[in-house]
C-alpha cells in the first residue's frame, strides 16, 4: 500500500488545496514558470552575447579606416574642380 494507488493522489491533492488554497497555488504555478522563463533566457543570453559581439566585429571590420576616407574626400574634390 504506497503512493501508487490513483485514491492516494486524489486525497493527498485535496489535502494540498485545503491547506494552501487554489489562489496560493495559482501564484506559485506563475511563480515557477517566469523562474523557468527566467533561467531559459539567461541560459540563451550568452549565446546571444556572442553572436553580437561577432556582428559588431564584423560590421567595424567592414567600415573603411578614418585616413582612407579624408584621401578619398580630397580625391574627390579634385575630381569636382576639374
Amino acid at each position: 500500500m504506497g503512493l501508487d494507488s490513483f485514491w492516494h493522489w486524489v486525497i493527498l491533492l485535496v489535502i494540498i488545496l485545503l491547506v494552501f488554497g487554489t489562489g496560493k497555488l495559482t501564484r506559485v504555478g506563475s511563480d515557477l514558470g517566469n523562474a523557468v522563463r527566467g533561467f531559459k533566457k539567461a541560459m540563451g543570453g550568452d549565446e546571444e552575447e556572442e553572436k553580437r559581439k561577432a556582428q559588431e566585429k564584423l560590421q567595424a571590420d567592414a567600415v573603411p579606416p578614418p585616413g582612407n576616407t579624408q584621401a578619398n574626400q580630397n580625391q574627390h574634390d579634385s575630381s569636382e574642380s576639374k
